[in-house]
C-alpha cells in the first residue's frame, strides 16, 4: 500500500476485525478515522443497483466534483474495467478479504491521475453480503482538484491483503507466459 491512509484503514479494520472474519458495521467509530474520512466510503452491497454509495468523503466526492452518496459505485469505472470491478467487490464479500488496487483517475483535459483503492468488508446484521468498506485516494494531490472532475476510472493491479485466507483473490499466473531465461552462447572473444 502506497497512500497512508490506505494503510491507516487497513490498519484499523484489522484491529476492529480481531479473529473475526469482518468487522461490524456498528464497530467503526468515525472519530477514529477521522484524518482519512474525507478518503473513505461505505458501499451497500447491491449488484443490480451497481453497489450504490451510502457515504462518501468529502476529498473523494471532490475528485468527481460532485456528491456521490447513492451513486452506483461501478458506474465510476470505464467500461473495460466494470467487469473486474463486479467480480472484485463480490469476491471481498464472498472470501471475507480486503484489497488494494492501483487506478487511474482519467479527466477531460489533464493526465490521468494515479490513484490507490482499498475494498474492505463489513460485516452487518449477520451478514457479509450488506456492507463493503474502502477508500479512494490519489497518490498526490494535483493542483486541479475540485475543479477539472474525473469522469473515469480505469482499474490497474490488484492484489489480495489476506491471501492466505482467501487465496481466490490472488491473480492466477499465465500458463502460457513462459519466463525469459539466461542462454549461453560459446564464442566470445578472440584474441
Amino acid at each position: 500500500m502506497k497512500h497512508p491512509s490506505s494503510r491507516e484503514l487497513f490498519r484499523y479494520w484489522t484491529t476492529l476485525r480481531g479473529s473475526r472474519p469482518a468487522p461490524d458495521r456498528d464497530d467503526l467509530d468515525p472519530g477514529a478515522l477521522r484524518k482519512i474520512l474525507g478518503d473513505s466510503f461505505i458501499l451497500t452491497f447491491d449488484s443490480r443497483e451497481g453497489f450504490p454509495f451510502r457515504l462518501a468523503g468529502t476529498r473523494m466526492c471532490g475528485l468527481f466534483c460532485r456528491e456521490l452518496k447513492a451513486t452506483p459505485f461501478v458506474g465510476l469505472w470505464d467500461e473495460e474495467s466494470r467487469a473486474l470491478v463486479r467480480a472484485l467487490l463480490g469476491g471481498v464479500a464472498e472470501e471475507a478479504a480486503g484489497i488494494v488496487a492501483g487506478a487511474s483517475g482519467i479527466t477531460a483535459s489533464e493526465p490521468p491521475l494515479p490513484l490507490e483503492l482499498v475494498l474492505l468488508p463489513l460485516a452487518h446484521r449477520n451478514s457479509l453480503h450488506e456492507r463493503l468498506l474502502g477508500m479512494l485516494a490519489p497518490l498526490q494531490s494535483p493542483y486541479w482538484l475540485g475543479v477539472d472532475p474525473v469522469r473515469a476510472i480505469q482499474i490497474g493491479t490488484f492484489r489480495n491483503l489476506t491471501p492466505r485466507i482467501a487465496p481466490s483473490l490472488v491473480p492466477a499466473s499465465d500458463p502460457e507466459r513462459r519466463r525469459a531465461r539466461l542462454v549461453v552462447l560459446e564464442g566470445g572473444r578472440s584474441r
